[in-house]
């Protein structure tokens, strides 16, 4: 019996130390080829397994292996895969991973990317898989929730119609880029998310540059710079296909395929969608088609040409007017649901308010590598807008009287305006329903040249320029029954004449704008820690109306052409303390021209406003940064001071209508932004967010009120001292925690709370110094729950994602507007409630 049991002795011991050989420890780094910066969250697994790790914030990684010998495969969304054999305990060293997309490269030169540790701005960035896994059915701008400085809202909840506000500052004033293309209005300046609604499909990353920002273009913004890279055309011959479900009937299926690049230098990616669904608020039916088509060509060593086209066909219900919040308790559906703008028409759902358009966007990139050192890259591009809005004319549509049911927020009765409309015969048409148009054709270029001069000295520079024209009219699209319809605007040529459907009356003119300008900069390594940066920009914004519905002469008639050059300069640096601290720091000041609406204050007039001024800002920000082995963090502190600020419009209709011009409104937006990111083991990863503003206005101003002649016929008085910014949550932070369960599949929680958020309202109704204070609205905090799981399907790999948004159902308000300081009179916008999405996607 002592020799069995020696005997098993001798055998446990021996398994033991067989295993104990047969385990590895493998380290290594992991780069980005283009700017051998770090790629933190690589993925690497044990060929085989499911045994995996994944790389700090450094891009190093340790995977311990139970095999003494074998491979490892490390992957990155957006980059070549690789394949290393590993015997033994093994360093790997560093280990470069390609770009699978051909013709980022001159993306990247003109979209101006911030660099991690050495470009001295307020940085986030979100990369396709982080995209892929949270944006389900949000808005586009909703995926940026957790960023500081960021409130972001589906206003009123139709597909599209989401907005975004960055450090108090709305869209109009964070200048939005694709690719480094801008995409802001050129006429007012703002984002219409449903021209860009299958963006979510095609995103590389998504970069969100607070304040200054890195980029190079000539007209500054504001509050920041959303910058978003779609994905080129990949190297890598493969595709996918994808479908997923969600709440209120929504359904999406579509398909992605690559050639891969072949021995001549030539690769095509292409991608579409189909998208439809019921909506979450009643009344916002949806569909809509979204396309990408990306195509690359090496012409040489030293030249490349890319196209790239993408767009998104879309018609959606809106929920267009707001409401109180005792109305919006008044119905069945229940607050967050309900909506006054649409009702029944002959059995079928008939929307009041409807929005549909068709933005699709061109570019040519051309590459030219002109020696190890230097680069130019040049981007042209085009843009085809169509499209419009569907509103109402006459007062039966809105009124509580032509409801289905009792009155109140509940469908309208369309049948019954018809058959008054047909019995009123030979009167016409007391209610219709008309579209506002909007066209426009956008041409540009943007060129940006790059040296670097030595190995301390970068110097870039280029050119852009823009043409825009947008035309603008109404349009009668349904005289519900009626035989004609009469416009009343007396100044038009539709006065008094019978309008058939399509016909056009109201207004109707072109808005035109041309814009260029010359920017430069320089960055100077001054050592291994300290990289410093200066940058100049000099613009012209050239702005003309032209109007075709004027009743006092016949044709249309041009305004003169009415110039405003801007400029801007700004600098900052970073210091890399050593290799886990930095800090840094910019300082700014531009100013920029009026948007149209300012400059020609009646809309489809060509009497511009002699009046209108460049509007100022100034901009600081500091900022410290620490980058560890688990824990990465950042905190700046930004002041920025907008002077000037044009606040212009006009006051009644037709002959009676007056206009005004307030100079010398200042606003005041400063805080502190923080943002954490911790590695609490090798599956657990914790994010958290905190951004404190004090956004407010610093001046009282009066103005002229003015009539058609010019003339001052009043003058008003503005009472904003000190008032809260509206609009935007002041107060946010975020929450958030990643578990890995394997290799490729894990589970993530988030939350986010939103505070200090002030009703909007229009600061030139602040007539008098005892009005009561601007409303705000509850504060809220949201729980978000997703699950993601790939797995083998045959010879496939397929990903399953699912996702929980508002787990708890928590009722809140997202928008206001103040009416008199109280919740009583606000006008409001619910946000939605639980909603759900299932998604699968298989890759070949």
């Amino acid at each position: 019996m002592k020799k069995i049991t020696q005997f098993l002795s001798i055998v446990v011991l021996m398994l033991f130390t067989t295993i104990a050989f047969s385990q590895s420890t493998i380290t290594g780094k992991v780069v980005d080829g283009d700017m051998n910066a770090p790629l933190p969250g690589a993925n690497i697994i044990v060929k085989g397994t499911s045994n995996g790790a994944t790389t700090d914030f450094d891009g190093n990684f340790t995977l311990k292996s139970d095999s003494s010998s074998g491979e490892v495969i490390i992957t990155y969304v957006g980059y070549i895969s690789q394949t290393i054999p590993f015997n033994g305990d093994v360093d790997l060293g560093t280990i470069t991973l390609l770009s699978s997309e051909v013709g980022l490269d001159e993306i990247m030169i003109v979209a101006s990317v911030a660099v991690d540790r050495k470009t001295p701005v307020a940085v986030s960035t979100i990369k396709a898989e982080e995209i892929s896994l949270k944006l389900s059915t949000q808005e586009f701008p909703e995926v940026l929730k957790a960023t500081p400085g960021v409130y972001a809202t589906r206003a009123g909840g139709g597909y599209g119609d989401g907005r975004i506000n960055l450090r108090g500052f709305t869209s109009e004033n964070v200048a939005v880029m694709i690719n480094g293309v801008p995409v802001n209005d050129m006429e007012n300046g703002a984002v219409y998310w449903s021209n860009w609604a299958g963006l979510g499909d095609v995103t590389s990353s998504m970069q969100v540059q607070r304040g200054l920002g890195a980029s190079k273009v000539a007209v500054a913004s504001v509050g920041g710079t959303i910058n978003i890279l779609t994905k080129t055309t990949d190297a890598v011959k493969g595709g996918n296909f994808y479908t997923s479900i969600a709440n209120d009937g929504y359904l999406k299926y579509g398909m992605t395929y690559s050639t891969g690049l072949s021995e001549k230098g030539f690769a095509a990616t292409v991608s579409a969608s189909k998208i439809s669904g019921d909506g979450y608020v009643d009344g916002t039916e949806f569909s809509g088609y979204n396309y990408f088509v990306s195509l690359s060509q090496q012409l040489s060593d030293d030249h490349r040409l890319s196209f790239t086209a993408f767009g998104a066909q879309q018609e959606h219900g809106q929920r267009y007017n707001r409401s109180t919040i005792s109305e919006l308790r008044m119905t069945d559906s229940g607050p967050r649901k309900a909506n006054k703008d649409w009702g029944y028409k002959n059995g079928e759902v008939y929307h009041q308010s409807f929005n549909f358009y068709h933005k699709p966007q061109i570019s040519l990139n051309h590459l030219w590598t002109i020696n190890d050192d230097s680069a130019l890259s040049t981007a042209l591009y085009a843009s085809f807008g169509s499209g419009g809005g569907r509103r109402d004319e006459g007062s039966k549509i809105g009124s509580d009287d032509y409801r289905i049911g009792s009155a109140g927020l509940q469908p309208i009765d369309f049948d019954r305006i018809v058959e008054e409309n047909i019995a009123n015969g030979v009167n016409g048409s007391s209610d219709i329903i008309s579209s506002s148009r909007n066209s426009h054709e956008w041409y540009g270029i943007l060129s940006t040249y790059k040296n670097k001069i030595n190995d301390k000295l970068t110097i870039s520079g280029g050119f852009d320029g823009r043409y825009y024209i947008g035309s603008h009219w109404y349009e009668v699209d349904d005289l519900l029954g009626g035989q004609f319809y009469l416009d009343n605007e007396t100044d038009t040529f539709a006065f008094g004449k019978p309008l058939g459907v399509g016909d056009k009356y109201n207004k109707d003119y072109d808005g035109i704008v041309v814009r260029y300008g010359l920017f430069g900069q320089a960055e100077y390594q001054v050592n291994e820690k300290f990289n410093v940066f200066m940058a100049a920009d000099v613009s012209n914004s050239n702005y003309k109306q032209k109007e075709y519905m004027n009743n006092t002469i016949t044709g249309s008639r041009s305004s003169d052409a009415v110039n405003f050059l801007g400029f801007g300069v700004k600098g900052g640096g970073n210091y890399n303390i050593d290799g886990n601290h930095n800090v840094f720091a910019n300082i700014g000041y531009f100013e920029r021209a009026p948007f149209l609406d300012a400059v020609f204050l009646d809309e489809d007039g060509i009497d511009a406003n002699k009046d209108a001024e460049n509007e100022k800002v100034f901009s600081a920000e500091l900022g410290y940064g620490f980058r560890g082995e688990k824990l990465s963090a950042n905190v700046n502190v930004y002041y920025t001071k907008w002077l000037d600020k044009t606040l212009s419009g006009s006051i009644g209709t037709g002959e009676n209508i007056f206009f005004y011009n307030l100079l010398g409104i200042d606003a005041l937006h400063q805080g502190v932004e923080v943002d954490v990111r911790y590695k609490a083991t090798d599956n657990l990863t914790l994010t958290g967010m905190a951004s404190l503003g004090d956004w407010k206005w610093k001046s009282n101003v009066s103005a002229s009120i003015r009539d058609q002649a010019g003339e001052e016929v009043d003058v008003v008085e503005v009472f904003a001292k000190d008032l809260k910014v509206g609009d935007a949550a002041q107060t946010t932070f975020a929450l958030g925690a990643d578990y890995k369960i394997a290799a490729k599949s894990n589970i993530y929680v988030d939350y986010n709370f939103a505070g200090d958020n002030y009703a909007s309202y229009d600061v030139t109704n602040r007539a008098s110094s005892d009005l009561p204070n601007v409303w705000k609205l509850p504060d809220f905090g949201l729980f978000d729950l997703g699950a993601r799981h790939t797995f083998e399907m045959g010879q496939f790999e397929a990903t399953l994602t699912g996702k929980i948004n508002n787990v708890f159902n928590t009722e809140y308000v997202s928008d206001a507007n103040d009416i008199n300081g109280t919740a009583n009179a606000a006008q409001v916008y619910f946000g939605p409630g639980r909603t759900y999405s299932v998604g699968l996607k298989v890759n070949f």
